[in-house]
């Protein structure tokens, strides 16, 4: 038999926000994790943006901004975009995510 090995596509920070682990990305970002990171075409906070706003769509409930104003607070740039990918405001006006617009919007 096999031993299957998984490895996942994403950072540990980016893993952390799939994993709706708010707590780890913080202790990764207080860990010296850049919140400008970019992987997969997306950086940390559209990534943030994607994750809030589809769990949000897909449960049927309210849109937080948890994820978001974790990396706005550790200064992810709401500007940055990955190449060939969307900034996060992009990212919150095409679902749309008001609230993580509003949010965004004071940090630019």
């Amino acid at each position: 038999m096999h031993d299957l090995v998984t490895q996942s596509i994403w950072t540990p920070a980016h893993q952390a926000i799939e994993n709706d682990e708010v707590r780890e990305l913080a202790r990764l970002l207080d860990s010296g994790a850049d919140p400008n990171e970019i992987c997969g075409n997306m950086t940390l906070l559209a990534h943030a943006v994607d994750y809030e706003a589809d769990t949000a769509i897909q449960g049927d409930c309210e849109m937080e901004v948890t994820f978001t104003a974790v990396l706005l607070a550790f200064g992810a740039d709401p500007a940055l975009a990955a190449e060939g990918g969307k900034s996060a405001i992009k990212m919150a006006e095409m679902y749309p995510h008001p609230s993580a617009i509003k949010l965004i919007q004071r940090f630019v």
